[in-house]
């Protein structure tokens, strides 16, 4: 009975630190403290050297909690990834998850060698410990702070914090690899990082696809698709371990195959893996706050306080503007990619790997990667939103988005039901606009479900229901926000090539002779734009209009200002393509086809 009251304490124990985790998180919240420190924190207290008392040194229990949680993180990612964001900045992103990383961990080696006395692989597997950014880290910060970054320098951020931890982990198995067993080649090394990224993607594509197929064909019992995606994903990870691929380039690669394609319980899946990615990392940190001893911190500290200092001042700096050279990055969003460098669980959990084959020193490495760990988070993590605005990277707070209800339909994947409250200041209230893809199903009044015929006209406070694909369920949104004031068009823009925004379709016509039906005659051409593009309009957004084409030109108040007229007789016959266009033409063809966008 003895050993049975000891499993129900240790169950309580457990849940009593996870519960702790979550409730401190609004603390932090509240104070803007990184919310990955208070969960290490909750450890350390709770452990040997803490009043809690609670002896645990189990490094294979952390290694196989930590390789779920990071897994789930990865593929959450990956799911929530829209490959039409990143798509622009694949290029820049990639160099940084591989050159990046590796350039990071040459250039901190050097320093570690002398600040902690060890050899040059050793020091080399120190570098390659911390040198990959944290995703969960990265967009914690980002949306804690409300911050909104300029889409380039987000989306470039979003696509390296989710794929350079396979490449990490990779050269931290490698170095481990070759410091236990005191062989290998850079040949060796080299096919072995081919076979892990090749199959890996295989997996990945292959994986997603078929997980797509099950969604979409199988009859799962309401509630069920959600776990079965997670486990799915799981699976991937798994057997790509198992064949020796990167389970966590394959798992993220998945992530992105699903997330892309139409799939039944989408939202719900997102939903649940929102709160499975959220408990894995507080208990993944709890236990590393456990593993850490901070009496034996004190002979390393000073050390590992150093070479943080170089990692983030030097080796980050250093790699991002060397890696970003090629691209069209400017100055400020350089270094604000450098500064936003964040690490987090990844660090903590490769510096377990030493500890798990039990390499001499092992404990070192786990020590310093906690000590860069804690002063990126404070350092980076609570200065992230001044850096922004300091560097004009930030761009002005979007209005909150509305209450939005989604709700997949049983059966069929075209549609999906979305609910807004209606706001007196709204698009839709004060222009009845609404896009030509979506339809309103029903209103919801004073408690009562009503038509839409039996409910106009609608008022503010109703609650009305949309059927939309649910790709595009998410653009609605900007149709139930409160209208920012336009700046007034200028007068003389009712010329031959360029329109005002505030002009009807009508008028247009009277003028152009394009042929408009009746009802849309009544139309502004900002009207034009926001009922028939998928997503908000944005400088250069096109739209066909009988025989000419209609351009934005100026974007305020998010609406467009000032149109461009494309006549028929400026068509021309573009210029044919260089050897390199065609080649990155024939590249974005073919993974737009991978991914199913």
């Amino acid at each position: 009975m003895a050993s049975l009251d000891s499993f129900s304490l240790t169950i309580l124990l457990g849940a009593v630190l996870v519960m702790a985790g979550i409730l401190s998180s609004l603390l932090a919240l509240r104070f803007g403290a990184p919310l990955l420190l208070v969960f290490l924190a909750i450890g350390m207290l709770a452990g040997d050297s803490g009043p809690g008392q609670i002896q645990f040194n189990d490094v294979g229990t952390t290694y196989l909690v930590g390789s779920v949680a990071l897994a789930l993180i990865l593929f959450d990612g990956g799911l929530k990834t829209r490959f039409a964001s990143i798509r622009t900045v694949l290029a820049p992103s990639l160099v940084l998850a591989t050159v990046g990383v590796l350039l990071t961990a040459l250039v901190t080696a050097p320093f570690a060698k002398y600040a902690l006395d060890l050899n040059w692989t050793e020091s080399l597997l120190v570098g390659a410990v911390v040198a990959s950014t944290d995703a969960a880290a990265v967009f914690l910060l980002v949306h804690t702070q409300g911050l909104r970054l300029r889409p380039r320098v987000g989306a470039t951020l979003e696509a390296e914090s989710g794929t350079n931890d396979p490449f990490a982990i990779f050269l931290t198995l490698m170095l481990v690899e070759y410091i236990s067993l005191g062989t290998g080649t850079a040949g060796h090394v080299l096919m072995e990082f081919l076979q892990e990224a090749v199959l890996g993607a295989v997996v990945g594509f292959f994986g997603g696809r078929l997980v797509v197929i099950a969604l979409n064909k199988v009859a799962l019992p309401q509630g069920l698709h959600a776990p079965f995606v997670t486990t799915a994903a799981l699976v991937i990870f798994g057997g790509s371990q198992i064949m020796h691929a990167s389970g966590f380039l394959a798992v993220y690669l998945a992530g992105i195959i699903i997330g892309n394609r139409p799939t039944r319980a989408h939202n719900s899946v997102v939903t649940f893996l929102d709160a499975a990615t959220w408990l894995a990392q507080i208990v993944m940190f709890v236990l590393l706050g456990l593993l850490v001893s901070p009496s034996r911190l004190g002979a390393s500290v000073l050390p590992a306080v150093a070479v943080a200092l170089i990692l983030m001042l030097v080796a980050r700096p250093l790699a991002v503007f060397v890696c970003l050279a090629p691209f069209r990055f400017n100055w400020r969003e350089k270094i604000f990619i450098a500064w936003t460098g964040l690490r987090g669980a990844v660090a903590i959990f490769l510096a377990s790997i030493p500890m798990l084959v039990g390499l001499s020193q092992a404990y070192l490495y786990f020590d310093v990667a906690f000590v860069v760990v804690i002063i990126s988070l404070l350092l980076q993590g609570w200065t992230l939103a001044p850096a922004a605005r300091k560097l004009h990277v930030a761009l002005p707070r979007a209005e909150r988005g509305p209450r939005r209800v989604e709700l997949d339909l049983p059966g069929q994947l075209e549609q999906q039901l979305v609910g807004y409250p209606v706001r007196p200041k709204s698009l839709y209230f004060r222009r009845g606009l609404i896009p030509s893809w979506s339809k309103p199903t029903l209103v919801i009044r004073n408690q009562n479900i009503l038509t839409p015929i039996e409910a106009d006209p609608i008022a503010p406070g109703d609650y009305i229901y949309l059927l939309a694909p649910p790709e595009k369920a998410e653009s609605l949104d900007r149709f139930f926000v409160d209208m920012q004031p336009s700046s007034a068009p200028d007068p003389h823009l009712l010329g031959d090539f360029m329109v005002s925004g505030e002009h009807t379709l009508a008028e247009l016509a009277g003028i152009y002779g394009v042929k408009v039906s009746e009802d849309e005659g009544k139309l502004t051409l900002a009207d034009y734009f926001d009922v028939h593009l998928d997503r908000a309009p944005k400088e250069g957004a096109e739209l066909a209009l009988d025989e000419i084409v209609l351009v934005a030109r100026s974007i305020s108040g998010g609406r467009v200002n000032v149109v461009g007229l494309r006549l028929p007789e400026e068509d021309e016959t573009p210029p044919p393509l260089t050897r390199r266009q065609a080649l990155r033409k024939k590249f974005a063809d073919l993974w737009t086809s991978v991914a199913g966008v």
